[in-house]
């Protein structure tokens, strides 16, 4: 079977796991956490929910961080929103630019290929493509440049009012990403593990948007490349649909996962003054692990 064919085969049978128990057991999802979080050496926050029971653990849940590339997600919810309102089209040819105006100043500044995760974007510079390449490309390869130019589309007021909608009220949409003097000013992105945990869960349960809109998005979350974080803590051939985002000293992951012929759940494990990167990702890998591991126990 291929991929994404075992992913909504999975996907499909998250109606069948509604009826479980209204008031399932945490205890040993949350001593298994709070254990590995003991040792963290930074700061981390985590929200859980099983999109079967309910059942819901937040660890520092509503500590508003930098965003980093998670903010993508949300600007990827906005799109859909405007493709379904006739605004967009997913083929809509999308002039290829890297020239940008920083919202702190309206001063113009440009992306480094080299510091972008699809370095190949840059070589369409001059042309066109399809809307939804790029956002493809903003998700699955975290393209720098396909968000800049697909906020621009999206426009932040927007995506903030949509989030506002779905009850993810500490999300903060303000702009693109590498926009220096906007950082500089403090004007950031920034997000929660709690709001974004309810950004994926109306993903999950199809009613971001629409329903339609809703599986295009976990298709394109499904296509992740980059499982070092929440995907590398779970065993092989377990289906995941996940964001990452990094910037120095922010590390993040955002996932929700499917494990066959059981409820699937939401994970997000967001942090902050790590050392560096690998130590951060082993860190949301072994959370991602403690809770697959005590969802065994319950």
């Amino acid at each position: 079977m291929r991929r994404g064919t075992r992913f909504f085969a999975l996907f499909s049978l998250l109606p069948l796991f509604a009826c479980a128990s209204a008031a399932p057991s945490t205890a040993a999802l949350e001593r298994r956490l709070d254990e590995v979080l003991a040792g963290a050496g930074g700061t981390v926050a985590v929200a859980y929910y099983d999109l079967g029971t309910g059942a819901t653990v937040l660890r520092d849940a509503r500590l508003s961080l930098h965003a980093a590339s998670t903010m993508k997600v949300p600007v990827m919810l906005a799109l859909f929103r405007e493709v379904d309102r006739g605004a967009l089209r997913r083929d809509q040819p999308v002039p290829v630019k890297n020239e940008f105006a920083s919202i702190a100043d309206g001063s113009a500044f440009a992306l480094d290929p080299a510091e972008d995760g699809d370095p190949e974007l840059y070589e369409a510079l001059g042309d066109t493509r399809p809307l939804e390449e790029l956002m493809r490309r903003m998700i699955v390869r975290s393209s720098n440049l396909a968000t800049n130019l697909l906020i621009e589309l999206a426009r932040p007021e927007r995506v903030m009012e949509l989030m506002r909608t779905l009850g993810a009220r500490d999300i903060r949409v303000l702009r693109g990403v590498e926009d220096e003097k906007a950082y500089e000013a403090g004007l950031n992105n920034t997000t929660t593990a709690y709001d974004l945990m309810l950004v994926l869960r109306a993903i999950a349960e199809r009613r971001a948007v629409t329903p339609a809109a809703s599986e295009a998005m976990l298709a394109i979350l499904a296509a992740q490349e980059f499982k070092e974080k929440i995907p590398a803590g779970l065993p092989a051939g377990v289906a995941v649909a996940n964001k990452t985002g990094d910037i120095t000293g922010i590390h993040h992951d955002a996932a929700i996962v499917l494990p066959a012929g059981e409820p699937p759940y939401v994970l997000v494990v967001l942090t902050k003054g790590f050392a560096d990167e690998a130590a951060a990702n082993t860190l949301i890998a072994a959370v991602s692990r403690a809770v697959w591991e005590a969802r065994r126990l319950q």
